[in-house]
């Protein structure tokens, strides 16, 4: 299982990475020199907050009042950490 990120950490794209909406997939991906990794929609905008400003508290904020939708606190958080842990963040 995968470490959820801590609240006060204000998590970015890693430099080796970009995040970008392709046309041709009609979705969001990450692209790296190796490749490209499709997003779905929710991924995509979990890190499309990610900008080094926002703490995780914040994101999840402003995704809940975004989707009109709360607890997303658990979800949020765990998927940061796979994101961190698959070295997408910094």
């Amino acid at each position: 299982m995968n470490p959820a990120l801590p609240l006060s950490v204000s998590p970015r794209i890693a430099p080796l990475f970009r995040l970008q909406y392709e046309a041709a997939q009609e979705a969001w991906v990450l692209l790296y020199p190796e490749g490209m990794v499709r997003l779905n929609t929710p991924a995509a905008e979990i890190l499309r907050r990610c900008d080094g400003q926002r703490d995780v508290a914040a994101i999840i904020a402003d995704l809940e009042q975004c989707f009109q939708q709360s607890g997303l606190t658990d979800d949020v958080q765990a998927f940061l950490g796979q994101a961190g842990e698959r070295g997408w963040l910094v």
